[in-house]
């Protein structure tokens, strides 16, 4: 079995969707597609979940306190401090305004994946200027590892690929995220920015030399840039096999204990465990406050060698953070190892697809192959891939380390 290439499901020219997206601005394109009843209900329900208080993913409804101590992880804030004022500086007071919010605001919970807009925050970057673009980089540059600044812009860039496929850039490009900013940048009080848009999403709180990147949405389709240039690249590869080649490892005694269901589309699924938005992932966008189950097989069970590639698995996740707060991220995963869970859906040899999550009080990572959304393959494929991470019980855009500065 060879896995099938993204070209055989190419939308075709005469599809109404690819004539409605040229045919229309942005604007207009979104209006037609958010006047369906689908994202109508959609909308409806993100809202309704957007309107709750705020407690964090948890696996049974009770936040575990204490998980997440202030701390100083080495991040350097004079950078990220220095490039956000430089950012603000290039802005119109009309930009400028577009972008705050208080740091308190419900804004920070408003991401989501779609390429049509559903909300109206923020700065969406395709309209300002090409010097406000740079000195985005710049600021995500600040916040990142080398590897996590080019993995986001690639990422970017992808969407860009996929609007090229069809020649519909306008609706789809490296610059169609909204960018919001929180608080007001500072070498020692809180603050952050968030970045959000089709296949990417990217919340990041700083409070002084401590970092929290969470959530986090990334996601291809196709998952490759095939120009035929420098820049041609395959995304979430390093995930991809490293998670397989974990549950590979596994016994067969302990694969079967992890696999929740068999199949990606399993009829046995109850039906709050797949949507259409989401497929298999259970903390996407408005996901804030669910109720996740532990599932699968506790990594309390797996030999040293087993624990050794879930931590270098959970590290590939986490490579968009700078070494400190990664190290530091790291360990406080590795202090959990044993009240962390690995489950599975699909199969597990070399060409199937899947979806698989690891779990622990205080780290939740999926990943998923879907189906097409912008291509038309029905059934989950290599070439569609989501991610996610999480920071459960209530650190998600770093809550939990703000509750202990508030009085």
């Amino acid at each position: 079995m060879t896995t099938p290439s993204f070209q055989q499901f190419l939308l075709p020219q005469d599809n109404p969707r690819l004539q409605l997206a040229r045919n229309n601005t942005l604007a207009d394109y979104a209006a037609h597609m958010l006047a369906t009843d689908k994202a109508q209900n959609l909308k409806a329900q993100w809202q309704r979940m957007l309107e709750e208080t705020f407690t964090g993913i948890t696996s049974n409804g009770e936040v575990i306190p204490y998980l997440y101590p202030l701390d100083d992880e080495g991040f350097e804030v004079e950078q990220a401090v220095a490039a956000a004022q430089q950012l603000v500086s290039g802005l119109t007071e009309a930009q400028q305004e577009k972008i705050r919010y208080p740091l308190d605001s419900s804004a920070w919970r408003a991401w989501y994946n779609p390429e049509i807009p559903f909300n109206e925050l923020g700065l969406r970057l395709e309209q300002s200027s090409a010097g406000s673009q740079s000195a985005f980089l710049a600021l995500l540059r600040s916040c990142t590892s080398e590897r996590g600044a080019q993995k986001v812009q690639q990422l970017m860039d992808a969407n860009h690929f996929l609007g090229e496929l069809y020649d519909i850039t306008h609706i789809m490009n490296r610059w169609s995220f909204h960018f919001l900013l929180f608080g007001e940048p500072s070498m020692t009080r809180p603050w952050g920015w968030s970045i959000y848009g089709h296949h990417v999403a990217f919340c990041c709180l700083i409070v002084g030399r401590q970092l929290v990147i969470a959530p986090t949405f990334m996601g291809v389709e196709p998952n490759v840039i095939a120009r035929g240039n420098a820049n041609d690249c395959t995304l979430f590869t390093a995930e991809e096999q490293a998670g397989l080649a974990l549950m590979q490892s596994l016994r067969p005694s302990q694969q079967e204990t992890a696999t929740i269901f068999h199949d990606m589309e399993d009829p046995q699924m109850p039906p709050e465990r797949f949507n259409f938005a989401d497929q298999r992932h259970l903390a996407g966008a408005f996901q804030d406050n669910r109720v996740i189950p532990l599932e699968g097989i506790c990594a309390a069970e797996f030999s040293a060698t087993q624990q050794r590639a879930l931590m270098t698995l959970i590290a590939i996740f986490l490579e968009f953070l700078p070494d400190g707060p990664r190290a530091a991220r790291l360990a406080l995963i590795e202090r959990h190892l044993d009240q962390t869970w690995w489950s599975w859906i699909g199969g597990s040899d070399d060409e199937d697809v899947f979806y698989f999550r690891i779990q622990s009080p205080v780290v939740l990572l999926e990943f998923d192959h879907h189906s097409g959304m912008w291509l038309t393959n029905q059934h989950p494929e290599r070439f569609h891939i989501h991610t996610i991470t999480r920071l459960p019980n209530g650190n998600d855009y770093g809550k939990a380390l703000l509750k202990q500065l508030t009085p």
